[in-house]
């Protein structure tokens, strides 16, 4: 069955309005999000850093088909940016809010990197609200990220970011990426995307959220959370998992974990892509996704099915594949 947001006091929107940013209060704040086209509903959800603009390349071809929503995470693009809670567990909570705003019951989540997190707990915490599952190059699997994410965490890391921004620093930033890109660096493929993000980071309020949700994910040692421990649960949700295999801030090695240790998903990897395949192939991805939407059954949750998997447990075949330091650390690491 399609689920048609109900737009009040407007007609259903064309795929192109998706560009123009939508703005609702949740709790008192400002949501900024962006929303386009007719049918089963498709929920984007950006990484940190990012925002909606982050799915450009693609919302308009996805909207022809569906009910395309794309939010500014609390904290991020143009929704407000409080002091407040950026937790993984918080965004899935805002997220399921925002829905309810919008009168949309069930979505299939699409999300990158951070938002993989999030769409991930979403569907821990909401699992009759979804779909389908799409982590996108998704964090929480494998403690290794990106040293340069690692440093962002650290004390001062706020004030270096409002530093980027100093008159001259773009020159020295660009001679930076162009020499990462000629010695054909794995982080040189990635390079421009993260710059993008600093660059959409304008103010000190924008700065602070983003390392408060930077935080709340990663510490100087690595991820600090991860959804190892509980993955399993989603097996009655159809999932698709999308990485680059030159992916500099999660290594394709955590794409290998996560289809393991998600009995039934299916793996597609982008060859020469980075962090951002979607990016590098914004065509490939949504041929990828219309088809993965189109080729499954929505997830038929039941708490029958729920508490027997809790019963149950993880599978502990997954410990004989391969994925068994992943797990110790996991140990450690435990998302809410």
């Amino acid at each position: 069955m399609a689920h048609v947001i109900p737009i009040r006091g407007s007609a259903a929107r064309a795929p192109e309005a998706g560009s123009t940013l939508t703005f609702s209060t949740v709790h008192g704040y400002r949501r900024a999000y962006r929303i386009a086209g007719e049918g089963p509903a498709v929920l984007l959800i950006h990484g940190v850093g990012a925002s909606s603009a982050h799915w450009e390349d693609c919302f308009a071809s996805l909207a022809r088909r569906h009910t395309v929503i794309a939010p500014d995470l609390l904290g991020h693009g143009d929704s407000a940016k409080p002091r407040a809670d950026y937790s993984v567990a918080a965004y899935a909570n805002g997220l399921r809010d925002l829905l309810g705003v919008l009168g949309v019951e069930r979505v299939t989540l699409v999300g990158h990197s951070f938002g993989g997190g999030v769409a991930m707990q979403f569907a821990y915490q909401f699992p009759e609200r979804v779909d389908r599952l799409v982590l996108i190059s998704t964090g929480g699997v494998g403690r290794q990220v990106t040293p340069v994410l690692r440093a962002a965490t650290l004390p001062g890391a706020g004030l270096a970011l409002g530093l980027l921004k100093v008159p001259g620093a773009q020159l020295s930033i660009a001679a930076f990426v162009r020499a990462l890109q000629l010695l054909d660096t794995g982080l040189g493929v990635d390079a421009v995307d993260l710059v993008n993000l600093v660059d959409a980071l304008p103010d000190q309020n924008s700065r602070n959220a983003f390392t408060r949700t930077l935080r709340a994910v990663v510490d100087w040692r690595g991820q600090v959370v991860t959804m190892l421990d509980r993955c399993y649960l989603a097996q009655g949700i159809p999932t698709l998992l999308v990485w680059g295999d030159r992916d500099s801030v999660l290594p394709v090695d955590h794409a290998h974990t996560a289809h393991l240790a998600m009995p039934g998903s299916r793996l597609e990897i982008f060859p020469g892509a980075g962090h951002f395949p979607h990016h590098a192939d914004p065509a490939r991805f949504v041929r990828l996704l219309q088809e993965f939407i189109a080729t499954t059954t929505p997830g038929d949750w039941s708490i029958e099915q729920w508490r027997e998997l809790l019963h149950t447990g993880r599978p502990e075949d997954i410990y004989t594949r391969g994925v068994e330091r992943q797990y110790r650390e996991a140990s450690e690491r435990s998302a809410t």
